[in-house]
């Protein structure tokens, strides 16, 4: 056969151009099971939902913003729930704070004037630095932690002075003056006023210690309320409340004056209730102001029908008796308030067992029992637990230790009334919580709208548990001991 290689290099791109064809061709048909990509899966983003400050028993952390990430979720584990609900809600709330007594302004005003001003900003401010203390008492006159005796009407031996003609504020005057500092901090404080002794020539024993209010300077010891209530708003100064005694049937201290439940209903409503309405004052009477275990003072006061309209509630300290009180008062006279006001850190208390008592009792225990308010005792001292009156108390540890003229301590009443006051403003509602075992708990929603949880854990071993709100929850732990503030909007 003869070769032709000009047909044989025809034939052969003939031939490519067909497979070429067929390739193309072939691959714009469908294919029946194409191969799939598996899908991207995006990365989960978790956000924090919940703020969470902690202060541990062993004073490791103290009152510090913890950095995990607490977001809510429907995850299902086996933990306890705290379940928090907005829509049941209780009474409202005044404030949370400490006595501002006499000896508190001494040693305060030992610090040098850049700590004392930084000292007052974190106490009472509203900045991130600050704890945001909403609510003060102060005493009519001396308490025990004053350096001395005194009311604003003494005499000598002998004397009166009826028509209150020498009544003056003068020994109160660096109290006055740090007042006024604090409400330009804070000029919504409220301000609780309680006398610790009536003037002496009013009383049947010529001491400052125990005795009583004759009956006779009763309109008198009345007019002194409002002598001292109006003089106060002439300093600048609104008193909000005033309760008639302090510890009524404690007469040991000094100063100090015993009133019986009746002679102390019998004043508020022969004397103290109609001066006020006749001076057209728009303060408070709380009754009592003294321990739980006689829910009893209280009740009869409130059941005298002539008393009962002067009354605006009933205050509590609890050195003896049980917080429950509050509620027995509360449920037999519910539009009436209740109150907590006092209670004292010992010097020889220990921090973590007066944490868990304190956050139990006087912030929790209180504001489940329906309290308006919680107050610590004294705001501040010095390392000696001074001043104080010849008699008066040596032992009350202060929220804060004076220690030199630049440097002050923060001690466990600090941190008690923090967990609350920085978190739950005036003006905030508690709302349900379920409480048991172990995790002692109250909720508050704010006027902003926040959620806040406080939570104790009474227990000597960490738990774990989960904050259930509308359906969703978060989970997180507090160690034995320890106090977590929890904060979501």
């Amino acid at each position: 056969m003869k070769f032709n290689l000009k047909n044989t290099i025809k034939a052969f791109f003939f031939m490519a151009a067909v497979l070429a064809q067929v390739k193309c061709s072939s691959s714009s048909d469908p294919v029946e099971n194409p191969p799939v990509d598996p899908p991207v899966t995006p990365p989960v983003v978790v956000t924090n939902d919940v703020d969470f400050w902690l202060t541990k028993g062993n004073q490791t952390v103290l009152l510090a913003k913890q950095s995990g990430i607490l977001g809510f979720g429907t995850t299902t584990n086996t933990y306890a729930n705290i379940e928090v609900n907005a829509n049941q809600k209780y009474q409202t709330i005044d404030g949370f704070g400490y006595t501002l007594t006499g000896g508190s302004v001494e040693v305060i005003n030992q610090l040098n004037a850049a700590k004392r001003t930084a000292l007052l900003q974190e106490l009472f401010g509203s900045g991130a630095n600050s704890i945001g203390v909403s609510y003060i008492r102060i005493s009519i006159g001396a308490s025990d932690l004053n350096a001395t005796p005194f009311t604003y009407d003494d005499l000598a031996a002998g004397e009166t002075d009826l028509n209150l003609e020498k009544f003056s504020l003068e020994k109160d005057k660096t109290l006055i003056a740090m007042l006024k500092e604090i409400l330009v901090i804070n000029p919504k404080i409220l301000i609780l006023a309680t006398p610790w002794s009536a003037p002496i020539w009013m009383k049947d024993v010529a001491s400052f210690k125990g005795g009583e209010l004759k009956t006779e300077y009763y309109d008198v010891y009345a007019k002194y309320f409002v002598k001292y209530i109006q003089q106060m708003k002439a300093e600048g100064i609104t008193i909000d409340a005033v309760t008639p005694q302090n510890e009524p049937l404690h007469d040991g201290n000094n100063p100090s004056m015993y009133m019986s439940a009746s002679d102390q209903g019998a004043f508020i409503k022969n004397s103290l209730g109609p001066a006020f309405k006749a001076a057209n004052l728009n303060v408070k009477i709380i009754a009592y102001d003294h321990n739980c275990d006689n829910p009893n003072y209280p009740k009869a006061i409130l059941a005298d029908a002539d008393a009962f309209p002067f009354v605006d509630g009933s205050a509590f300290h609890l050195y003896a008796g049980d917080i429950s009180a509050l509620t027995n008062v509360f449920n037999s006279y519910p539009t009436k308030n209740v109150y907590f006001t006092e209670q004292w850190t010992s010097s020889d208390g220990k921090f973590d067992g007066d944490l868990k008592w304190h956050l139990r009792n006087v912030i929790i225990g209180s504001m489940r029992n329906y309290s308006k308010n919680a107050l610590e005792w004294n705001l501040a001292n010095n390392s000696s637990f001074g001043p104080h009156t010849d008699g008066g108390c040596n032992m009350c540890k202060g929220a804060i230790t004076i220690t030199s003229g630049d440097s002050f301590e923060r001690n466990v009443g600090y941190y008690i009334i923090a967990h609350a006051s920085k978190f739950v403003p005036m003006g905030s509602t508690r709302i349900q919580s379920n409480s048991g075992g172990n995790l002692q708990n109250v909720a508050f929603i704010t006027p902003s709208g926040s959620k806040v949880l406080i939570v104790e854990n009474d227990g000597s071993e960490t738990e774990t548990f989960n904050i259930k709100f509308n359906g969703k929850w978060v989970t997180t732990s507090l160690e034995g001991g320890s106090v977590g503030t929890y904060t979501w909007k």
